[in-house]
This record gives C-alpha cells, structure tokens and sequence, in this order.
C-alpha cells in the first residue's frame, strides 16, 4: 500500500494527502531550490590548505589526499560529486559516504550512498553503526573484505554523515521538503487545474437546463453528447439545442480565479524552507539592492553557507588529517563572488594602492602572469606613522637653513682733532 502522508489528522480520509517525492520534484520552484543550491556549491574548488603560522595556504603537490579531492570516484568527477553529496542532503536530509582505503589507512576514494539504502544504528554502548544496503555502482561489498554480506554493517569511522538540522533524533537530519511539501503539492494541483481549464479554451463547465423531467439515462445521453461534440478540440462550434434546452455557463467568482496570487505564495513558502533567495526564482531583485554583488554576498550568507561549512568540516574530519600537518579543506568561492570587470580592477586597484595585494596578487585575480618587480606590496613614501612622526619631530631637522649672524659692529675711526682738544684741555688745568 505505501505510506499514507497526511498535512494533517484525518487529511487522508478528506483525500488530502501530500504528493510523492517525484511530484513533489516536478515542482518548478523545488526544482530550482535543489538543482540551483547545488549547482552553486559544486561549481567551487575544493582547496587543501595548511595552516603556516595563521595563515592558510593552499597544497598543490606532494600531499596523499589531493587525488580524492580531484577525482573522489571512479565514475564522478568532483563537480558531479558535490552536487549528489548536496542534493541528497536536500532531499533526503542526510548525506551518507562510503570510504575507501589503501594499504596506509589513508582515504582514496569516497562514494554518495543513496540515503535510502543505509540506516544509522546505536549499540547499548552508544557507538554508532550504519547498515547499508548492496550497491554495485559504489562497490560497498568490494571495498573491504569483512563486508562479505548483501547489508553489512560498517563502524561510523568509515562513513562521512552530513545531515540537515535534526528535529527529533541527532543521527536524523530533517529534509527541507517536510516544510515545503505542502506548498509544493499545492502549487502542483494548482497547475494541474490551470492545464485542464485552459486545454477547453479557458472556458469553465456549465448546465444544461432542459424544461420538464427526464430520465437519468436520458440526462447521461446528453451530457456524452454535450461533452464529445462541444469539448476538448471541438471547443468553439456552434451548439443547436431543440425543445427549450439551453446551456448556462459556470463563471468563477473573482475571489476564485486568482490562481496567480496563491500560486505565488506557494513560491514563497518553498523559498523560505530552502532559504533560497526569492528573487531567483521571481527573477525580481528587491528595490533596496546595492547591486548584484550585495545581492550574492546576501545569497551565500544566509543559504549557502551553513551547508558550505558543513562539507568543510565534515571532509577534514572524514579523511582524518593527521594533527601535525595542520590540513584543513576549504571551498575556493572565487567563482561564486566572481565580480564584473569594472568592479574587480577597482578593487584590485584599491588593494594595491593601500599595500593590500602586491601587483602579482592581484594580476592572479584576472588571470595574468607576474610582472617582474611585482612580488612585492608597494606604498608611496610619503605615509609615515603617527610613533614615527612624533621621533621625527624630536630630531633637529638637518635641511633646515641655519640663521645669519649679526654683522659685527663697524670699527670707529680715530679723531684727531677731538683728541688734541682733549689733550690741551688737560693741560691748561
């Protein structure tokens, strides 16, 4: 029989029942939340970095766990593994991967299980196990010898479990779609209607209204006949009824036909359980945006970050980095925040100007080759600190021009006269 999803208690004695999870995907707004939170997430490389005195920098060679990184699979390249490890996340609240070993003990391959087919277990001393289900495509009896049965059952040490926010138990992640299934189902029957009324033309049912009684085989006859001649294609013709019958048309009330306003809350409701931005599914950004740079950084903040950080983590724990190495995985978001051209040499410029970024940093981000002299930040000369310019001015300043001398005072000249006056004056005393 399956299982009966009720929105509500005695929903399915009404015949309101949420749609399968098929249905539910064929939701356009469903769709774009899954396909479109994915899609973002995968298209962002995904670094090995390490720590070098608080600062990360990327491993590119010589590290034993670059090529799980680069080819996690034998059959999905790493784009194609994060957008399985997220929509199953998404859908099913859980992302469940296998691990394969070498010889070293060391990670060389990871696979997405279908979370239906693995199902976490607790022993009585609280260790975690999960069983899983055989899986030819990723190998789950192959990997490792001791799996020699059809569902074995595998310690939590070689399974990566990413899950959404768990509701009720803390190995069971909530999928987003428990929120959202209702609108979806909603929006669903909404369509379904719209299809059938605009397949007759746009035009609703209506009665026939025929004088006096007649029979119910007489009124089937009718109706069979009414429907095949004036319906489906044959919308349109012209109808020639005898004995008084007329048709009277059904008109919805204006209340009833606004099928656009409730679709569009449906829309809504979707949005908000996925934290997906709605003007991405509108196509209408808000009147308050700066632009779309503000725009994405808003998008990644408030959605795509939690599941971002939840890979992150669950990848450095999953492939077990030994603690002197100081490893850690981290999503490059170039391609995510990637500016337009305008912007981005502005910034550079600015980086650049304020000793930010030197030349051939900031020529990497536009994909340009190092300049000679650019490896190194430049600043203008004239900037000095406020400590500098305080020991500057205790110092006497060198260039400064040193003040003139007073001109010495001109030598009297000897008077003669004046002394021989003197002189004959002393004598005549």
């Amino acid at each position: 029989m399956g299982p009966i999803r009720e929105s509500f208690t005695g929903a399915w004695q009404k015949n309101v029942t949420i749609d399968r999870q098929p249905d539910i995907l064929a939701n356009p707004s469903v769709y774009s939340c899954v396909t479109g939170i994915a899609a973002d997430i995968a298209k962002n490389r995904i670094l090995l970095s390490q720590n070098q005195d608080g600062i990360w920098v990327e491993i590119t060679t010589g590290s034993p766990w670059l090529p799980v990184l680069r080819k996690p699979n034998h059959y999905q390249n790493r784009i194609q593994f994060i957008q399985q490890w997220i929509v199953s996340k998404l859908l099913a609240g859980n992302t469940y991967v296998l691990k394969e070993r070498d010889q070293r003990g060391i990670v060389t391959r990871l696979y997405v299980l279908d979370p239906l087919r693995v199902r976490p277990l607790v022993a009585d001393d609280g260790s975690v196990f999960y069983r899983l289900e055989k899986d030819p495509l990723s190998q789950v009896t192959d990997i490792n010898p001791q799996f020699d049965t059809d569902s074995p059952v595998v310690p939590a040490s070689e399974i990566i479990h990413d899950m959404m926010v768990s509701l009720w138990h803390p190995l069971i992640g909530v999928s987003p779609l428990y929120a959202a299934a209702l609108s979806a189902t909603l929006g669903n029957k909404i369509s379904s209607s719209s299809t059938g009324l605009y397949s007759n033309a746009a035009r609703p049912g209506g009665v026939l209204l025929v004088p006096g009684n007649i029979t119910k085989d007489q009124a089937k006859r009718l109706k069979e006949e009414f429907e095949s001649g004036f319906s489906g294609a044959n919308v349109g013709r012209i109808a020639i009824l005898s004995d008084g019958m007329k048709f009277e048309p059904m008109i919805l009330t204006a209340e009833a036909n606004k099928t656009v306003e409730q679709y569009r809350l449906t829309i809504e409701d979707i949005a908000r359980a996925f934290h997906y931005p709605i003007w991405k599914l509108t196509g209408q950004f808000p009147a308050y945006s700066s632009g779309p740079q503000a725009l994405t950084q808003m998008y990644y903040a408030e959605c795509l970050h939690p599941l971002i950080e939840a890979l992150e983590l669950s990848l450095d724990e999953g492939l077990e980095f030994p603690l002197e190495k100081n490893y850690g995985t981290e999503m490059d978001l170039d391609n995510l925040m990637r500016m337009d051209t305008a912007n981005l040499f502005d910034v550079n410029g600015k980086a650049i100007a304020s000793a930010l970024l030197s030349p051939d940093e900031a020529r990497r981000r536009v994909n340009y080759k190092p300049v000679p002299g650019g490896s190194s930040p430049m600043m203008q000369q004239q900037n000095w600190s406020l400590l500098q310019l305080e020991e500057r001015s205790a110092i006497p300043d060198s260039t400064a021009v040193a003040a003139p001398e007073p001109a010495p005072a001109p030598a009297k000249r000897f008077n003669l006269d004046l002394f021989e006056a003197k002189l004959l004056k002393g004598f005549a005393a």
